[in-house]
């Protein structure tokens, strides 16, 4: 007789070890609603997985936090309570300085230089999540992140004492450098938090601005491509491993597509969004000169912090990518 812990997984569909291949069903709990390309690129790998497997797993997509919340997703899937999960690398940064690469200001700010980024600390990534029980299906970015504030600023002095919303430690160090002051705030909850005042400036993505309807309730957006997060799928591994070796090569094709649909069409809607943004009322501004310096200089900052904490790994990254 299977005891209580053992019987609750199976109810959910979560086998451990061997019996992960007699799942039929796996949870993949999503921080993001169904109109954002995430949830869009997890749908699609969702029915290329079951294609490819003939059925034999089906991908059930709980998105925009329904079944788990964002912050508790990536132990959802460690602890086996989800097969799988979708989360945004950053949010983990205080955990381990290798989950904040991708969000160190103005090192990597296009979607050529992010993917060379990507490439050269993809082994470290995957390294550390095998330590942490969870193996890595894929990795995309979303657009450059941009400054969105209620007023017109010229410099770096126009975010002194505003309420910025920080939704990983890479922001709240940028709130700290600026003389903003953090608040947490998960892209769900923006709307609200913008209406009541308890947040009054935000880096976030073009994507994230037409996902909440940014016009709203702040007005001005910079374009000011500080860098370019990525969110990654993974898998629980001892669910990996109870799969067939053949099983393992469609869920990773499959995977593979999606990392590049994701690519391309994040790329190709970024001037998309920021149109839809001007559309309805925002300005869409290029940043000063000056503010521009002072975002950088806090990038120079930032990614000197990063490598120091990353140790020998932090500073091999950085090495092989600036060659």
């Amino acid at each position: 007789m299977a005891g209580p812990i053992v019987a609750g997984l199976l109810g959910l569909g979560v086998a451990a070890g061997p019996l992960a291949a007699l799942a039929e069903t796996w949870d993949m709990p999503t921080p993001y609603p169904d109109t954002n390309l995430h949830t869009v690129v997890v749908k699609q790998f969702a029915e290329d997985v079951k294609a490819a497997t003939g059925g034999k797993i089906q991908i059930t997509v709980h998105s925009n936090g329904s079944l788990v919340r964002h912050p508790e997703i990536k132990r959802a899937v460690q602890s086996g309570q989800a097969q799988l999960g979708e989360v945004l690398i950053s949010s983990w940064a205080n955990e381990d300085p290798l989950f904040g690469l991708d969000s160190v200001p103005f090192l990597a700010t296009d979607f050529k230089a992010s993917r060379k980024l990507y490439d050269v600390s993809k082994p470290y990534l995957e390294k550390k999540l095998e330590r942490q029980r969870l193996k890595l299906l894929y990795s995309i970015p979303w657009p450059p992140q941009g400054l969105y504030v209620k007023d017109e600023i010229q410099s770096i002095d126009g975010l002194k004492g505003q309420k910025f919303r920080a939704y990983n430690p890479a922001t709240t160090r940028i709130a700290e450098l600026s003389g903003a002051v953090p608040v947490k705030i998960e892209a769900a909850e923006v709307a609200q938090a913008f209406g009541t005042g308890i947040v009054t400036a935000m880096i976030t993505s073009a994507a994230t601005g037409v996902d909440t309807k940014a016009w709203d309730f702040v007005k001005v957006y910079y374009d000011v491509q500080a860098w370019l997060p990525r969110n990654m799928v993974f898998v629980n591994a001892e669910v990996w491993k109870g799969l067939d070796a053949n099983t393992q090569k469609a869920v990773q094709d499959a995977a593979a597509k999606a990392e590049a649909a994701g690519w391309a069409e994040w790329e190709k809607k970024t001037a998309e969004l920021n149109k839809t943004m001007a559309g309805n009322g925002m300005k869409v501004l290029p940043p000063s000169d000056t503010l521009k310096e002072g975002l950088s200089a806090i990038g120079k900052t930032m990614t000197g912090e990063w490598t120091k904490a990353a140790g020998a790994d932090g500073e091999a990254i950085i090495s092989a990518y600036r060659k």
